[in-house]
């Protein structure tokens, strides 16, 4: 049969015909295109519905594990998220390296200034601190600030919170230069403010935690003992601490100079005084004795802000010391073992962490925010980031093979110090 579609027929059968055959083709062609519109419908719903189940639903085991990359400063409410030791794990290459460097930070001490003192090598720079079981996210300087937004914190303590105190405001300075508005006498506290967010950051220099009068230069030669209160908290933070919001709190290696101890105003013994006709009690009696104090005055504070306690940090002093020509030539991160704990060091950290223990199973009672940073194996295994010689500006410029004194115990900035806020920022972000 032929079908004319230009012309019909004005045959009444062939009309007939004619019709039938256009309403079965445009029939077929509308089943068709209803199939095809229904699958596609379809596939767009599988991918969703998928999702939602392995995301969402209570029953589905085990949770999933989302990997976080650097630039996520949150993470979706929708998602779960597996809570880690942020303080066990590994440093791992990191190409992008620091967010920051020494000329855009005006905050950098000279002595910890490794880059303008003239460290040649540059690879302690390119390494990232990776938690076992979970990411990490990079610290985000901004969301830190609006977090902080009319907060008060402050870092207490040695050298090294000073040290970290700077690393902290070089990375917030990649968002908004603080201005300096306090310092004492010596330069040795100073608060700075982030008039954008007044967000204010104190340095309280209180090497003891308790009352104490040192006699010791610049380099840290002592020419007396130190006269050390072990019953008398420091006035420098113990005024500043209703104020604050946050604060971290430390001490540590101070304790094993040597000193004369006193209690209720009467000498009682001492550590390390030859022919002064004292008790001998070792720096461990005095530890004990100042952080028991300092933890009964936080438990019975009743204060409402976050509060960290951390360890003393671990030096890498070898074939000496300080004074006595200890060095530190490590270029690259230890490989895991390689480098132990020395004997001192343990024992300030088991001292920290019993009497941390102690102060943190009754705290829960009181309301109180309490918490452990313990970066012991976080720097145990970066010897590569230590000053060394270049804790003094061009070491080596008129003689190559000078004996200069060495620094293993700070870290440069930008340095492996760094990576203290990308766990601290977790916590107080998601802890």
């Amino acid at each position: 049969m032929r079908v004319n579609w230009i012309s019909f027929s004005t045959n009444k059968h062939h009309h007939i015909i004619v019709k039938l055959a256009v309403v079965v083709l445009l029939l077929g062609l509308a089943f068709r295109l209803f199939v095809a519109h229904y699958k596609g419908f379809a596939s767009d719903l599988e991918s969703p519905v998928s999702e939602k189940v392995q995301v969402r639903a209570p029953y589905v085991e085990p949770p999933v594990l989302v990997g976080i990359s650097e630039n996520e400063d949150h993470i979706h409410l929708d998602v779960i998220t597996e809570k880690c030791d942020l303080f066990k794990g590994d440093w791992i290459p990191n190409p992008s390296g620091p967010s920051y460097t020494n000329e855009s930070c005006p905050w950098i001490e000279n002595h910890q200034n490794c880059m303008k003192n003239g460290r040649p090598d540059f690879g302690y720079l390119y390494w990232k601190w990776k938690p076992h079981d979970c990411q990490l996210p990079r610290f985000n300087a901004e969301r830190f600030l609006e977090l902080m937004r009319n907060k008060a914190w402050a870092l207490i303590g040695d050298s090294i919170s000073r040290n970290h105190a700077q690393s902290l405001l070089c990375m917030l300075s990649t968002v908004e230069q603080p201005v300096q508005i306090h310092q004492d006498v010596d330069s040795k506290s100073k608060r700075w403010h982030f008039q954008s967010y007044n967000l204010t950051i104190s340095n309280i220099w209180s090497p003891f935690l308790v009352k104490a009068a040192t006699f010791e230069d610049i380099n840290g030669v002592s020419t007396a003992e130190v006269q050390l209160h072990l019953d008398k908290l420091d006035k420098k933070w113990l005024d500043i601490y209703p104020s604050l919001d946050y604060m971290i709190i430390s001490t540590g290696k101070w304790f094993l100079k040597a000193a004369v101890y006193h209690e209720n105003d009467v000498i009682v013994g001492c550590h390390l005084c030859p022919g002064k006709n004292l008790i001998e009690l070792g720096f461990e009696y005095a530890y004990k004795k100042t952080l028991h104090h300092v933890m009964d005055f936080i438990k019975t504070s009743k204060h409402k802000g976050l509060i960290f306690f951390r360890t003393s940090t671990p030096d890498h002093f070898k074939n000496g010391e300080w004074h006595n020509g200890g060095t530190c030539p490590k270029t690259i991160p230890a490989k895991e073992g390689e480098v132990k704990i020395k004997d001192l060091n343990r024992i300030l950290r088991n001292i920290e962490l019993e009497e941390f223990e102690k102060a943190s199973a009754k705290v829960a009672n009181n309301e109180l925010n309490l918490k452990l940073l313990d970066f012991t194996n976080l720097l145990l295994s970066r010897p590569d980031g230590h000053p060394g010689p270049y804790r003094q500006f061009q070491p080596y410029s008129k003689n190559k093979t000078a004996v200069v004194q060495n620094d293993c115990l700070h870290w440069c900035i930008p340095g492996p110090i760094d990576f203290w806020n990308d766990v601290i920022m977790e916590i107080v972000a998601n802890g």
